[in-house]
């Protein structure tokens, strides 16, 4: 693999909403230990991704109010690593600045833009698929990955794969939307959709190439950021101030992948999880004999499939259960969330009753 050494971005925003309370505004799911293990998602993210873009490679694009809490969970990556975002402005103007940070550093270099918050079953596939997409964009083609659906799944948008480009390569044929149910049925029967990823693969010039032609108002924007670094950096930082300002909020899914002529995409299966709520940690947790995820010392008693979560000031409490199935029981200390497991998504209920009272001192 070390022919294809890239550079890594690391897509670290996130409001914080789903893994409330455990996750606020100032900590986001990525700087959670969700799932097995005791790191962090992010964490676990940038060393995953080490043997193909090892850490002097790697930049964490993430708001500027998480960056000390960022730099905490990866004490090992360089300062320069930290690309701070002054506002959000979704993904392509992150995209965009972290591709011409590299392009500057590395006029030829390789890309692999990553979230950081997703959870891998199976390294070496993720890392053999990974691979793949890197070879198709060091050819010239902007590629993602597309996951093999398991079922039909609303949430997610669906990348259609066409002709074959190379063996494990296909072309795109389309981007779609999240779909209604029956679409999503559809599309998990065809064999030829699959879950977008989120993850994107290009040469830094050619990035930079398709943000002028399909979405100028972001290329303008990191153009400006450009201009002030080449002038000797000193009003860098308040170009990204004010570029960031006057960029478009946009993905870059929006922004140019749905644009592109020629796209391509590796269908992959590596054990893929978007950990989209509590319910998804449970199932990916160490359960004991009756379905039970919790660490070790909490009493259970005649209870299963239950979830336990404690973080914060909670920690080092006892909790107790008896009698109870499928409950999630998250504490920080300041707050105790107790719902049963499929009503997590309604965990964004309680923040936005929360907003509309100004408690935003519990977000």
């Amino acid at each position: 693999m070390s022919d294809l050494q890239a550079y890594g971005v690391v897509l670290a925003g996130g409001s914080g909403t789903r893994f409330w309370p455990a996750s606020r505004k100032s900590r986001p799911k990525q700087l959670l230990a969700l799932g097995p293990g005791s790191d962090s998602l992010i964490a676990r993210t940038v060393r995953r991704i080490e043997p193909l873009c090892p850490a002097s490679r790697v930049y964490i694009a993430t708001g500027a109010h998480l960056l000390d809490a960022t730099r905490r969970e990866l004490p090992w990556l360089p300062e320069p690593a930290f690309l701070g975002e002054p506002s959000a402005r979704n993904t392509a103007p992150c995209i965009g600045w972290a591709t011409a940070v590299i392009h500057r550093r590395d006029p030829d270099a390789l890309v692999a833009v990553l979230p950081s918050d997703q959870h891998i079953g199976d390294v070496e596939a993720y890392l053999a698929a990974v691979s793949l997409a890197l070879q198709a964009a060091r050819d010239g083609t902007i590629t993602t990955i597309g996951l093999t659906p398991t079922r039909p799944e609303t949430g997610y948008g669906y990348i259609e794969a066409g002709a074959a480009r190379s063996p494990g390569v296909r072309a795109v044929v389309r981007f779609t939307e999240k779909p209604d149910r029956a679409n999503a049925e559809r599309y998990l029967a065809s064999g030829r959709h699959y879950w977008n990823s989120g993850m994107f693969f290009f040469r830094a010039a050619d990035m930079l190439a398709a943000l002028a032609e399909h979405a100028p108002d972001v290329y303008r924007g990191v153009e400006r950021i450009e201009a002030a670094a080449r002038d000797g950096g000193a009003r860098e930082q308040a170009a990204v101030a004010e570029a960031f300002a006057e960029m478009p909020s946009v993905s870059i899914d929006y922004a140019v992948m749905e644009h592109l002529a020629e796209l391509a995409v590796v269908p992959a299966d590596f054990g893929w999880s978007d950990l989209g709520s509590w319910e998804s940690a449970w199932e990916l947790g160490q359960k004991d004999e009756r379905g039970n995820v919790a660490e070790a010392g909490h009493v259970i008693v005649d209870g299963d499939d239950n979830l336990v979560h404690l973080s914060g000031a909670a920690q080092g409490k006892l909790v107790a259960l008896v009698g109870v199935q499928g409950l999630c029981v998250v504490d920080t200390g300041d707050v105790l969330l107790v719902m049963p497991k499929e009503r997590s998504q309604d965990v964004r209920s309680v923040v936005s009753a929360l907003e509309s009272r100004g408690q935003r001192d519990r977000l």
